[in-house]
């Protein structure tokens, strides 16, 4: 029979992580890995690409697991590093780019219009939108950081920031809204 761990002691598997204690890194891995999966797809549509992502954040967890102060949340410190390797990443395929006028396209081709409206209708919706304004959406609406972080992390101005939260509201409420039209003229059939 195995037995399943039901208290995660966060200081001692920190401490022996830091160590170098390979079982207390796979406990920390194993513990946060899936939650933060669900982070780097968000950021990432591709999800082979999204586990690589995954795999270089935790990387980056562990060497720089001495920079953590223990004064805030282990799981948002981890969460920041996977946000912010998800970034590089984008940055790195040189799909991140932040213009003024972006051309909008039609989200819903892949969706049809009997579907309720699920957590996969709307992460197929937010992985629409144009890489700049999914990643300023992301990380002001589910991740909380403020406009002028996320000025810092991407290295705009926070005006810009907010004109691309703003475009990226705008074209999910009319997605959103079209989907609904369409949804509605199927009932009535």
């Amino acid at each position: 029979m195995k037995v399943v761990q039901l208290y995660f002691n966060e200081p001692l598997i920190i401490r022996k992580a830091l160590a170098n204690d390979a079982q207390a890194q796979q406990v920390i891995y194993e513990q946060f890995a899936p939650k933060m999966l669900s982070v780097c797809r968000q950021y990432i549509s591709d999800a082979f690409f999204a586990e690589d992502v995954l795999v270089s954040g935790f990387l980056k967890v562990f060497t720089k697991l001495n920079q953590f102060d223990q004064r805030g949340s282990f799981e948002g410190w981890i969460r920041r590093i996977m946000v912010t390797t998800a970034i590089s990443h984008l940055r790195s395929q040189k799909r991140l780019v932040f213009l003024e006028d972006f051309p909008e396209t039609n989200l819903l081709e892949s969706m049809t219009a009997n579907d309720n409206l699920e957590v996969e209708d709307l992460q197929k919706l937010i992985d629409g939108l144009p890489e700049n304004y999914k990643v300023v959406f992301l990380m002001y609406a589910i991740d909380g950081y403020s406009h002028q972080e996320i000025s810092e992390v991407l290295n705009i101005t926070e005006s810009t920031s907010k004109t691309q939260l703003h475009r990226a509201r705008k074209l999910l409420q009319h997605q959103l809204k079209d989907k609904n039209i369409k949804k509605n003229e199927t009932v009535r059939i």
